[in-house]
């Protein structure tokens, strides 16, 4: 074949070249294979992909950590709006009584104390008086005064998959962290082992050591 010929012949294979490379993705790369015939190949090299996941490793950890914020300062709201409540139907309960809902579990009961299973009795008590439900099956009883109302959620018993019943009965108010409120009548009682002269209302947050009493929703 004469210079010229070959030249010919090597513009016509560059130019079939471009030609399929345009057609092809944008940024191919040509590389002759076997038998002198072209292939066009991209792919991602393994750097790149690494780059990849660890940019969705990093938002994924962004995104779980301003959800577990969210749900935690819904549940603080919660509890605040619902010691208000509670606080309000005490209230309403003391223009009709003269007193605040009180009797030996709440007079007992200290607001510096942690654990909210000594809670249950006292929390029981001033929820069936707030509620006229003193036989704690979820409902007002005839012929009594409801001044609370409350939400089944918003109701520890032994059957939580079940709604409160007489055969279910309702142990206690439940807060928006799953334990039961503090309700103490003793600094009123005593004047010792509480912070009000009326009576206290508390959320542990979840929190239960003495550690955590400060960042507790309370009314004091």
């Amino acid at each position: 074949m004469s210079i010229p010929q070959a030249l010919e012949t090597n513009a016509f294979t560059t130019s079939a070249q471009d030609r399929a490379c345009r057609g092809g993705r944008a940024g191919c790369k040509i590389f002759p294979s076997a038998g002198k015939t072209l292939s066009t190949t991209t792919a991602f090299s393994l750097v790149e992909l690494l780059v990849v996941i660890a940019i969705i490793l990093i938002l994924a950890g962004l995104i779980l950590s301003t959800m577990g914020y969210v749900r935690k300062k819904g549940a603080r709201s919660r509890a605040e709006t619902e010691i208000a409540a509670i606080s309000a139907a005490c209230e309403s309960y003391k223009a009709d009584n003269a007193v605040y809902p009180s009797n030996v579990d709440t007079d007992g009961l200290s607001s510096t104390d942690p654990n909210p299973n000594d809670y249950l009795t006292a929390c029981r008590y001033v929820y069936g008086e707030l509620t006229g439900d003193r036989d704690f099956d979820g409902a007002t009883d005839a012929g009594s005064r409801s001044y609370l109302s409350l939400k089944a959620s918003s109701l520890l018993r032994n059957d939580m998959s079940n709604p409160p019943s007489s055969s279910n009965q309702v142990t206690a108010i439940r807060d928006s962290f799953g334990n039961s409120y503090g309700y103490s009548t003793r600094e009123a009682a005593n004047g010792i082992g509480g912070y009000n002269p009326t009576f206290d209302l508390w959320s542990t947050t979840g929190g239960t050591t003495t550690n955590d009493v400060a960042g507790w929703i309370k009314n004091w």
